[in-house]
């Protein structure tokens, strides 16, 4: 018995090691993002464009379930943008006066409606790999924003000895390197309507801006009420400090 918890050890010690060497990636990408630092917002034009590039690119696979048609306003969209674009999709609805149920056009207050009905759909559509929803995944993913940004241009030939398993491809900040998703960009993909190049380098900026904003629509107030709680308490701090001096100034 005791043989065998050291031959197991010794198993466990041993075997991870090509294993961790397989998962190691290239450091990632970093962009000049409109939202980082304390008082850092969002760039609604730069995020308008992203979410044409998930609109036109990744909205074919991957879902956004837990952002509202009507949660684009505050992208800059008008009502009249958002219903358009949100009448583009069907949802399920019903019953009617005859008991039945109908598909109608999405409206604003339904949230974006995924691609598949199901995750099986989304399996048996993408070859038995499983299209994370994007509503989260700057939150999900170690790197966030930079995490997408270089995932998005990672993709190249494999390393000479490198073996791409069939149905995979090689992308060099992937996790093991080798992910399902094909390289889902390629330059002038979409047609921005402010006239901004189409790169790869630009759209996976714009959609990575896209999702973190889509990740956390709230971040701008919530720094806004972040530096003005921390001035209430510099202030408030100065006054405890004034009132103390006041009350034990004639104490020795």
């Amino acid at each position: 018995m005791r043989i065998l918890r050291l031959a197991l050890a010794a198993a466990i010690a041993f075997a991870p090691l090509p294993a961790l060497a397989a998962e190691s990636t290239a450091p990632l990408l970093t962009s000049d993002w409109s939202f980082a630092g304390p008082f850092g917002t969002y760039d609604l034009p730069t995020a308008r464009r992203g979410l044409q590039v998930y609109a036109e690119v990744c909205a074919a696979c991957h879902g956004l379930k837990l952002v509202a048609y009507r949660n684009l306003i505050a992208l800059g969209l008008t009502d009249d943008e958002a219903k358009a674009l949100a009448a583009k999709a069907e949802v399920q609805d019903g019953p009617d006066d005859a008991g039945a149920m109908f598909m109608r056009p999405a409206v604003l207050a339904d949230r974006f409606v995924p691609p598949f009905p199901n995750d099986n759909a989304s399996r048996a559509a993408n070859g038995g790999s499983l299209p994370p929803d994007l509503s989260l995944i700057t939150k999900a993913r170690k790197g966030g924003a930079d995490y997408l940004y270089s995932l998005l241009q990672g993709y190249e030939e494999p390393p000479a000895g490198v073996t791409v398993a069939p149905g995979m491809n090689y992308n060099k900040f992937f996790a093991g390197h080798q992910i399902a998703m094909p390289a889902p960009l390629m330059d002038d993909f979409v047609q921005y309507a402010d006239g901004t190049k189409a790169t790869v380098q630009q759209m996976s900026h714009d959609v990575a801006e896209f999702l973190m904003w889509a990740a956390e629509p709230h971040l701008s107030v919530r720094k806004s009420i972040g530096f003005g709680v921390m001035i209430f308490l510099v202030l408030l701090t100065g006054l405890f400090y004034a009132t103390k001096r006041s009350v034990w100034r004639d104490v020795h």
